[in-house]
Protein backbone atom coordinates (compact mmCIF):
# COMPACT_ATOMS: atom_id res chain seq x y z
CA UNK A 1 0.00 0.00 0.00
CA UNK A 2 1.00 3.12 -0.59
CA UNK A 3 2.32 5.83 2.09
CA UNK A 4 1.39 8.70 0.62
CA UNK A 5 -0.47 11.46 3.13
CA UNK A 6 -4.07 12.56 2.03
CA UNK A 7 -4.45 15.90 0.57
CA UNK A 8 -7.08 17.66 -0.32
CA UNK A 9 -9.12 17.27 -3.40
CA UNK A 10 -11.67 18.92 -5.55
CA UNK A 11 -13.39 16.58 -7.71
CA UNK A 12 -15.66 18.43 -10.85
CA UNK A 13 -18.47 16.63 -12.33
CA UNK A 14 -21.69 17.09 -14.04
CA UNK A 15 -23.67 14.89 -11.81
CA UNK A 16 -22.67 11.98 -9.30
CA UNK A 17 -25.24 9.79 -8.22
CA UNK A 18 -26.54 6.04 -8.10
CA UNK A 19 -27.77 5.61 -11.98
CA UNK A 20 -24.93 5.40 -15.05
CA UNK A 21 -22.21 4.32 -15.20
CA UNK A 22 -19.73 7.38 -14.64
CA UNK A 23 -22.28 8.79 -12.07
CA UNK A 24 -21.49 5.22 -9.92
CA UNK A 25 -17.83 5.23 -10.68
CA UNK A 26 -17.98 9.19 -9.24
CA UNK A 27 -19.73 8.03 -6.23
CA UNK A 28 -17.47 4.46 -5.50
CA UNK A 29 -14.01 6.95 -5.56
CA UNK A 30 -15.46 10.23 -3.87
CA UNK A 31 -16.38 7.73 -0.86
CA UNK A 32 -12.95 5.70 -1.42
CA UNK A 33 -10.90 9.06 -1.57
CA UNK A 34 -12.62 10.08 1.64
CA UNK A 35 -11.98 7.05 3.78
CA UNK A 36 -8.24 7.26 2.98
CA UNK A 37 -8.61 10.65 4.75
CA UNK A 38 -8.80 12.91 1.80
CA UNK A 39 -10.98 16.02 2.44
CA UNK A 40 -12.59 16.16 -1.30
CA UNK A 41 -14.77 19.01 -2.45
CA UNK A 42 -17.31 17.40 -4.83
CA UNK A 43 -18.47 20.30 -7.53
CA UNK A 44 -21.12 19.77 -9.71
CA UNK A 45 -24.90 19.77 -10.55
CA UNK A 46 -25.86 16.72 -8.53
CA UNK A 47 -24.65 14.57 -5.80
CA UNK A 48 -27.21 12.04 -5.28
CA UNK A 49 -25.46 9.60 -2.68
CA UNK A 50 -25.84 9.31 1.01
CA UNK A 51 -23.62 12.12 3.08
CA UNK A 52 -20.04 10.88 3.81
CA UNK A 53 -17.61 12.31 6.28
CA UNK A 54 -15.04 14.65 4.74
CA UNK A 55 -17.31 15.35 1.56
CA UNK A 56 -17.96 18.84 0.75
CA UNK A 57 -20.85 19.51 -2.11
CA UNK A 58 -20.74 22.87 -3.85
CA UNK A 59 -23.36 22.41 -6.28
CA UNK A 60 -23.29 24.44 -9.81
CA UNK A 61 -26.96 25.77 -10.31
CA UNK A 62 -28.00 25.47 -13.89
CA UNK A 63 -30.47 23.18 -16.91
CA UNK A 64 -29.40 19.81 -17.30
CA UNK A 65 -31.20 20.16 -20.88
CA UNK A 66 -31.03 20.75 -23.62
CA UNK A 67 -27.25 19.81 -24.05
CA UNK A 68 -26.22 22.84 -26.13
CA UNK A 69 -27.39 25.44 -23.77
CA UNK A 70 -27.07 23.39 -20.83
CA UNK A 71 -22.65 22.13 -21.54
CA UNK A 72 -21.40 25.98 -22.25
CA UNK A 73 -23.36 27.22 -19.29
CA UNK A 74 -21.85 24.40 -16.91
CA UNK A 75 -18.42 24.93 -18.65
CA UNK A 76 -18.53 28.84 -17.89
CA UNK A 77 -20.26 28.82 -14.58
CA UNK A 78 -17.42 26.28 -13.21
CA UNK A 79 -14.68 28.36 -14.89
CA UNK A 80 -15.77 30.99 -12.92
CA UNK A 81 -16.31 29.54 -9.20
CA UNK A 82 -13.70 26.71 -9.27
CA UNK A 83 -11.71 30.39 -8.14
CA UNK A 84 -13.42 30.11 -4.90
CA UNK A 85 -14.23 26.80 -4.40
CA UNK A 86 -11.15 24.87 -4.99
CA UNK A 87 -9.30 23.17 -2.89
CA UNK A 88 -5.68 21.33 -2.89
CA UNK A 89 -5.46 18.93 -6.40
CA UNK A 90 -8.78 19.58 -8.60
CA UNK A 91 -9.40 16.56 -10.84
CA UNK A 92 -12.21 17.03 -13.24
CA UNK A 93 -14.75 14.38 -15.09
CA UNK A 94 -13.99 14.99 -18.88
CA UNK A 95 -13.48 18.41 -20.72
CA UNK A 96 -16.21 20.35 -18.86
CA UNK A 97 -14.27 23.60 -17.11
CA UNK A 98 -11.76 26.42 -19.01
CA UNK A 99 -10.21 26.29 -15.52
CA UNK A 100 -6.94 25.22 -14.56
CA UNK A 101 -7.04 21.06 -13.03
CA UNK A 102 -4.21 19.04 -11.69
CA UNK A 103 -5.71 15.90 -13.83
CA UNK A 104 -8.53 15.50 -16.72
CA UNK A 105 -10.26 11.94 -15.89
CA UNK A 106 -11.46 10.57 -19.47
CA UNK A 107 -13.97 8.48 -19.76
CA UNK A 108 -15.11 9.64 -23.17
CA UNK A 109 -12.71 10.74 -26.17
CA UNK A 110 -15.33 12.50 -28.58
CA UNK A 111 -13.02 13.26 -31.24
CA UNK A 112 -14.09 8.94 -31.59
CA UNK A 113 -16.81 8.07 -29.64
CA UNK A 114 -20.32 8.81 -31.26
CA UNK A 115 -23.02 11.01 -29.83
CA UNK A 116 -26.35 9.70 -30.77
CA UNK A 117 -29.73 9.27 -30.01
CA UNK A 118 -32.43 6.63 -30.13
CA UNK A 119 -35.05 8.92 -30.46
CA UNK A 120 -35.86 9.14 -34.89
CA UNK A 121 -37.18 12.61 -34.98
CA UNK A 122 -36.02 15.59 -36.75
CA UNK A 123 -35.24 18.00 -34.13
CA UNK A 124 -33.65 15.18 -32.08
CA UNK A 125 -30.99 14.31 -34.27
CA UNK A 126 -30.34 17.85 -35.33
CA UNK A 127 -29.75 18.07 -31.48
CA UNK A 128 -27.47 14.86 -31.30
CA UNK A 129 -25.67 16.69 -34.92
CA UNK A 130 -24.96 19.68 -32.75
CA UNK A 131 -23.97 18.04 -29.27
CA UNK A 132 -21.45 16.06 -30.89
CA UNK A 133 -19.89 19.41 -32.89
CA UNK A 134 -20.00 21.18 -29.54
CA UNK A 135 -18.22 17.83 -27.58
CA UNK A 136 -15.72 17.41 -30.31
CA UNK A 137 -15.06 21.16 -30.28
CA UNK A 138 -15.16 22.33 -26.89
CA UNK A 139 -12.91 19.29 -25.36
CA UNK A 140 -10.30 20.65 -27.41
CA UNK A 141 -10.67 23.96 -26.01
CA UNK A 142 -10.81 22.63 -22.39
CA UNK A 143 -7.94 19.97 -22.40
CA UNK A 144 -5.71 23.56 -23.88
CA UNK A 145 -7.25 25.71 -21.40
CA UNK A 146 -6.68 23.48 -17.98
CA UNK A 147 -3.11 22.44 -18.31
CA UNK A 148 -3.30 19.29 -17.20
CA UNK A 149 -0.59 17.93 -15.76
CA UNK A 150 -2.20 14.04 -16.77
CA UNK A 151 -4.94 12.61 -18.61
CA UNK A 152 -6.34 9.84 -16.73
CA UNK A 153 -8.10 7.57 -19.05
CA UNK A 154 -10.67 4.59 -17.77
CA UNK A 155 -9.05 2.08 -20.27
CA UNK A 156 -6.50 0.98 -22.70
CA UNK A 157 -8.20 1.60 -25.45
CA UNK A 158 -9.40 4.88 -24.29
CA UNK A 159 -5.94 6.71 -23.90
CA UNK A 160 -5.04 4.91 -27.26
CA UNK A 161 -7.59 7.55 -28.70
CA UNK A 162 -6.28 10.36 -26.45
CA UNK A 163 -2.91 9.69 -27.75
CA UNK A 164 -3.82 9.44 -31.49
CA UNK A 165 -6.37 12.37 -31.54
CA UNK A 166 -3.76 14.86 -28.96
CA UNK A 167 -0.33 13.70 -29.79
CA UNK A 168 1.01 16.66 -27.82
CA UNK A 169 -0.86 15.10 -25.16
CA UNK A 170 0.84 11.50 -25.26
CA UNK A 171 3.31 12.27 -21.96
CA UNK A 172 1.15 12.91 -19.83
CA UNK A 173 -1.89 10.31 -20.66
CA UNK A 174 -2.10 6.87 -18.55
CA UNK A 175 -4.39 4.77 -17.50
CA UNK A 176 -6.24 3.55 -14.50
CA UNK A 177 -9.24 1.51 -15.29
CA UNK A 178 -12.77 1.79 -13.87
CA UNK A 179 -13.38 -0.13 -10.66
CA UNK A 180 -15.92 -2.81 -9.70
CA UNK A 181 -17.94 -3.41 -6.41
CA UNK A 182 -16.98 -7.50 -6.06
CA UNK A 183 -18.63 -7.83 -3.18
CA UNK A 184 -21.86 -5.86 -4.30
CA UNK A 185 -21.33 -8.36 -7.80
CA UNK A 186 -20.79 -11.86 -6.71
CA UNK A 187 -22.40 -15.11 -7.17
CA UNK A 188 -25.72 -15.58 -4.56
CA UNK A 189 -24.92 -12.37 -3.16
CA UNK A 190 -28.44 -11.13 -4.23
CA UNK A 191 -30.35 -15.07 -4.55
CA UNK A 192 -33.31 -14.00 -2.74
CA UNK A 193 -34.04 -10.60 -4.91
CA UNK A 194 -33.21 -12.55 -8.08
CA UNK A 195 -35.44 -15.62 -7.65
CA UNK A 196 -38.33 -13.05 -6.65
CA UNK A 197 -37.62 -10.85 -9.72
CA UNK A 198 -37.73 -14.26 -11.71
CA UNK A 199 -40.90 -15.22 -9.99
CA UNK A 200 -42.56 -11.89 -11.19
CA UNK A 201 -41.97 -11.96 -14.21
CA UNK A 202 -42.50 -15.63 -14.62
CA UNK A 203 -40.00 -17.37 -15.34
CA UNK A 204 -40.05 -19.60 -12.56
CA UNK A 205 -36.82 -20.34 -10.07
CA UNK A 206 -34.90 -22.43 -12.62
CA UNK A 207 -35.15 -24.06 -15.56
CA UNK A 208 -36.06 -21.40 -17.99
CA UNK A 209 -32.43 -19.44 -19.64
CA UNK A 210 -32.25 -15.77 -19.14
CA UNK A 211 -29.85 -13.37 -20.85
CA UNK A 212 -29.56 -9.98 -19.63
CA UNK A 213 -28.83 -6.52 -21.61
CA UNK A 214 -28.03 -3.65 -18.78
CA UNK A 215 -27.68 -0.15 -20.80
CA UNK A 216 -29.14 3.30 -22.10
CA UNK A 217 -28.37 4.12 -25.84
CA UNK A 218 -29.61 1.29 -27.06
CA UNK A 219 -28.97 2.04 -30.59
CA UNK A 220 -25.59 2.14 -29.78
CA UNK A 221 -24.93 -0.52 -27.34
CA UNK A 222 -26.57 -3.15 -29.67
CA UNK A 223 -30.53 -4.19 -28.32
CA UNK A 224 -31.81 -4.89 -32.04
CA UNK A 225 -28.88 -7.31 -32.48
CA UNK A 226 -29.82 -8.76 -29.16
CA UNK A 227 -33.38 -9.36 -30.16
CA UNK A 228 -32.68 -10.57 -33.27
CA UNK A 229 -30.58 -13.12 -32.23
CA UNK A 230 -33.00 -13.94 -29.65
CA UNK A 231 -35.48 -14.92 -31.91
CA UNK A 232 -32.68 -17.44 -33.22
CA UNK A 233 -32.04 -18.66 -29.65
CA UNK A 234 -35.39 -19.75 -29.01
CA UNK A 235 -34.64 -21.25 -25.87
CA UNK A 236 -33.74 -17.86 -24.33
CA UNK A 237 -35.54 -15.10 -22.14
CA UNK A 238 -34.14 -11.76 -22.21
CA UNK A 239 -33.81 -8.92 -19.31
CA UNK A 240 -33.55 -5.54 -20.69
CA UNK A 241 -32.25 -3.05 -18.03
CA UNK A 242 -32.34 0.79 -19.09
CA UNK A 243 -34.34 3.46 -20.81
CA UNK A 244 -34.73 3.79 -24.54
CA UNK A 245 -37.33 4.18 -27.26
CA UNK A 246 -38.90 1.18 -25.85
CA UNK A 247 -42.02 1.13 -28.70
CA UNK A 248 -40.04 0.46 -31.36
CA UNK A 249 -38.20 -2.27 -29.93
CA UNK A 250 -41.04 -3.91 -28.31
CA UNK A 251 -42.17 -3.45 -32.06
CA UNK A 252 -38.93 -5.36 -33.65
CA UNK A 253 -39.45 -8.35 -30.78
CA UNK A 254 -42.96 -8.67 -31.84
CA UNK A 255 -42.43 -8.68 -35.44
CA UNK A 256 -39.31 -11.44 -35.15
CA UNK A 257 -42.13 -13.57 -33.01
CA UNK A 258 -39.96 -13.06 -29.78
CA UNK A 259 -42.16 -10.42 -28.12
CA UNK A 260 -43.51 -12.54 -25.35
CA UNK A 261 -39.17 -13.73 -24.44
CA UNK A 262 -38.30 -9.96 -23.86
CA UNK A 263 -39.01 -8.15 -19.88
CA UNK A 264 -38.53 -4.62 -20.10
CA UNK A 265 -37.24 -3.59 -16.39
CA UNK A 266 -37.06 0.03 -16.94
CA UNK A 267 -34.10 2.12 -15.48
CA UNK A 268 -33.08 -0.13 -12.57
CA UNK A 269 -31.61 1.91 -9.44
CA UNK A 270 -29.60 -1.93 -7.85
CA UNK A 271 -28.55 -4.09 -11.06
CA UNK A 272 -27.27 -7.09 -9.17
CA UNK A 273 -30.20 -9.10 -8.77
CA UNK A 274 -30.59 -8.47 -12.45
CA UNK A 275 -27.33 -10.26 -13.14
CA UNK A 276 -28.10 -12.52 -10.32
CA UNK A 277 -31.33 -13.68 -12.23
CA UNK A 278 -29.67 -14.01 -15.14
CA UNK A 279 -27.49 -17.15 -17.05
CA UNK A 280 -25.58 -14.88 -19.60
CA UNK A 281 -24.97 -11.04 -19.87
CA UNK A 282 -25.05 -9.65 -24.17
CA UNK A 283 -23.69 -6.62 -24.88
CA UNK A 284 -23.28 -6.25 -28.59
CA UNK A 285 -22.18 -2.39 -28.38
CA UNK A 286 -20.47 -0.63 -30.96
CA UNK A 287 -18.53 1.65 -28.60
CA UNK A 288 -17.77 1.52 -25.05
CA UNK A 289 -15.24 3.23 -22.88
CA UNK A 290 -15.05 0.98 -19.88
CA UNK A 291 -18.31 -0.80 -20.38
CA UNK A 292 -18.77 -0.98 -16.19
CA UNK A 293 -21.88 -3.19 -17.06
CA UNK A 294 -19.43 -6.02 -18.56
CA UNK A 295 -17.26 -5.97 -15.75
CA UNK A 296 -19.86 -5.88 -13.06
CA UNK A 297 -21.67 -9.34 -14.73
CA UNK A 298 -18.46 -10.52 -15.19
CA UNK A 299 -18.39 -10.05 -10.91
CA UNK A 300 -21.82 -11.76 -10.66
CA UNK A 301 -20.02 -14.47 -12.55
CA UNK A 302 -22.04 -14.81 -15.81
CA UNK A 303 -20.61 -16.06 -18.96
CA UNK A 304 -20.15 -12.91 -21.34
CA UNK A 305 -21.15 -12.19 -24.84
CA UNK A 306 -20.01 -9.15 -25.76
CA UNK A 307 -18.40 -7.04 -28.78
CA UNK A 308 -14.43 -6.57 -28.65
CA UNK A 309 -14.88 -3.13 -27.67
CA UNK A 310 -12.74 -0.82 -25.03
CA UNK A 311 -12.76 -2.11 -21.83
CA UNK A 312 -13.99 -5.63 -22.70
CA UNK A 313 -11.16 -6.24 -24.53
CA UNK A 314 -9.04 -6.16 -21.88
CA UNK A 315 -10.98 -8.22 -19.60
CA UNK A 316 -12.57 -10.89 -21.84
CA UNK A 317 -10.54 -13.63 -23.54
CA UNK A 318 -12.55 -15.30 -26.21
CA UNK A 319 -13.35 -18.88 -25.32
CA UNK A 320 -12.08 -18.61 -21.94
CA UNK A 321 -13.91 -16.31 -19.48
CA UNK A 322 -16.91 -15.28 -22.37
CA UNK A 323 -17.38 -15.03 -26.19
CA UNK A 324 -16.31 -12.02 -28.07
CA UNK A 325 -18.61 -11.64 -30.73
CA UNK A 326 -19.75 -8.53 -33.24
CA UNK A 327 -23.02 -7.12 -34.05
CA UNK A 328 -24.21 -10.04 -36.84
CA UNK A 329 -27.53 -11.52 -34.93
CA UNK A 330 -26.43 -15.24 -36.47
CA UNK A 331 -23.12 -14.89 -34.25
CA UNK A 332 -25.00 -14.09 -31.18
CA UNK A 333 -27.47 -16.46 -31.47
CA UNK A 334 -25.29 -19.09 -31.92
CA UNK A 335 -23.09 -18.53 -28.57
CA UNK A 336 -26.47 -18.30 -26.54
CA UNK A 337 -27.37 -21.35 -28.16
CA UNK A 338 -23.47 -23.37 -27.36
CA UNK A 339 -24.12 -21.83 -23.96
CA UNK A 340 -27.45 -22.53 -23.52
CA UNK A 341 -27.40 -26.42 -23.97
CA UNK A 342 -23.93 -26.99 -21.46
CA UNK A 343 -24.49 -26.29 -18.10
CA UNK A 344 -21.17 -26.92 -17.32
CA UNK A 345 -19.82 -24.77 -20.05
CA UNK A 346 -21.73 -21.60 -18.63
CA UNK A 347 -20.57 -22.42 -14.76
CA UNK A 348 -16.89 -22.50 -16.11
CA UNK A 349 -16.72 -19.68 -18.21
CA UNK A 350 -18.89 -17.49 -15.48
CA UNK A 351 -15.85 -18.61 -13.13
CA UNK A 352 -13.18 -18.21 -15.22
CA UNK A 353 -14.91 -14.42 -15.31
CA UNK A 354 -15.39 -13.64 -12.07
CA UNK A 355 -12.15 -14.86 -11.60
CA UNK A 356 -10.75 -12.54 -14.36
CA UNK A 357 -12.22 -9.20 -12.84
CA UNK A 358 -10.77 -9.80 -9.32
CA UNK A 359 -8.28 -7.51 -10.45
CA UNK A 360 -10.53 -4.53 -10.84
CA UNK A 361 -12.08 -4.29 -7.80
CA UNK A 362 -12.58 -0.25 -6.36
CA UNK A 363 -9.51 -0.75 -3.32
CA UNK A 364 -7.27 -1.26 -6.30
CA UNK A 365 -8.78 2.04 -8.41
CA UNK A 366 -9.10 3.84 -5.74
CA UNK A 367 -5.43 3.24 -4.43
CA UNK A 368 -4.06 4.45 -7.85
CA UNK A 369 -5.90 7.36 -7.74
CA UNK A 370 -5.04 7.74 -4.03
CA UNK A 371 -1.47 7.68 -5.22
CA UNK A 372 -1.69 9.86 -8.22
CA UNK A 373 -3.33 12.73 -6.41
CA UNK A 374 -0.78 12.44 -3.78
CA UNK A 375 1.88 12.78 -6.56
CA UNK A 376 0.69 15.69 -7.77
CA UNK A 377 0.19 17.13 -4.69
CA UNK A 378 4.01 16.54 -4.29
CA UNK A 379 4.91 18.10 -7.61
CA UNK A 380 3.00 21.39 -6.38
CA UNK A 381 4.58 21.87 -3.47
CA UNK A 382 8.26 21.85 -5.00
Amino acid sequence: MSAARPCAVTIVANDVGEVGGMERVLSELIAGLAARGHEVTVVSRLLATPPTAGVTFKRVPGPRRPFPLAYPWFMLLTSLLLRRWRRGVVLCTGAITLARVDAVAVHYCHQVGPTQTDRRDPLARLNGALTRAIKRRMERVAFAAGHARRFVCVSDGVAEEVRAHYPELAARVLTIHNGVDTDAFSPGARRADALALRRRLGLGEEGVLVAAFVGGEWDRKGLGPAIEALARAREWELLVAGAGDEARYRALADSLGAGARVHWLGVVRDVAPVYEAADAFVLPSGYETFSLVTFEAAASGLPIVAAPVNGVRELIEDGRNGFLIDREPGQIAARLTQLGGDRELRERIGQAARESVARFGWSATVERYHELLEGLAGERSR
